[in-house]
């Protein structure tokens, strides 16, 4: 009887071992489980320019109000105000106001060309410091094609947005306008205040930094500007749903 009731009790403080043995790998194994990398993160603080840095041209950064303002400069080439990080796969969110006279775009997925590299487009020289890559293009101009993909210093128009009325009438001239702009894999879209317009595949460049451009004006000498607020990034996202 002694030997059965010792077995029993063994045998109990074995499975409760394992039990508890099993709970605790449980718990471990949920805490390696990320729940923030999906999140929206802020780029900008709405006070200083902390995490970017200008690259290219001399156009002017500053911040007014919570606000990223780029003003022109005369003779000097396209300046881009860039994430010191880079970025492969997410979803940037932003809004931006600019003067109907200037051009602009957000570059996504860029780099700058340095001594050594090797050049990206057969045919086509790349000057050392020039800022190159993917552009979703801001454009108050008649043609309307904000929204559409840019291959900055490389190859021009990827998408434009020739076949996509719908997308060109989104845009709203002197006023805050948002853009969501989706890079998974090999495939880039954009929305222009919640309007689809490009929609992109193309594999040429899977990762690189975000950068604000103030295009050049020559040697015109007026003072133009862009401004930009609410930017936003999640990384490593799950695709928007196809439009039914």
């Amino acid at each position: 009887m002694k030997n059965t009731l010792l077995i029993a009790a063994i045998s109990t403080l074995s499975f409760s071992g394992l039990q508890a043995q099993s709970e605790k790998t449980d718990k471990s194994d949920k805490k390696e489980v990320c729940t923030d990398c999906c999140k929206s993160v802020d780029l900008f603080d709405g006070k200083t320019l902390k995490g970017w840095k200008q690259r290219g041209g001399k156009a002017k950064y500053t911040v007014e109000d919570g606000v990223i303002v780029g003003t022109t400069v005369p003779n000097t080439p396209n300046s881009f105000l860039s994430t010191e990080k880079n970025y492969g796969d997410f979803i940037l969110e932003l809004e931006f106001k600019v003067d109907p006279e200037m051009n602009s775009g957000i570059q996504i997925r860029s780099n700058e060309f340095k001594e050594g590299d090797p050049q990206p487009v057969e045919g086509k020289k790349i000057p050392v410091g020039r800022v190159y890559g993917y552009q979703v293009e801001i454009d108050p101009s008649e043609r309307a094609w904000s929204g559409g993909i840019y291959d900055e210093s490389r190859r021009g128009w990827l998408n434009n947005l020739e076949d996509n009325p719908a997308a060109r009438k989104a845009f709203k001239q002197n006023q805050w306008n948002h853009y969501r702009i989706e890079a998974i894999g090999d495939r880039i879209r954009t929305w222009v205040n919640g309007v689809p317009a490009a929609d992109l595949k193309d594999d040429m460049t899977a990762t690189g930094f975000i950068a604000l451009q103030v295009h050049g004006i020559g040697k015109k000498t007026g003072t133009w500007q862009v401004r930009w607020r609410n930017i936003t990034i999640q990384e490593n996202p799950k695709a928007s749903p196809e439009k039914k």
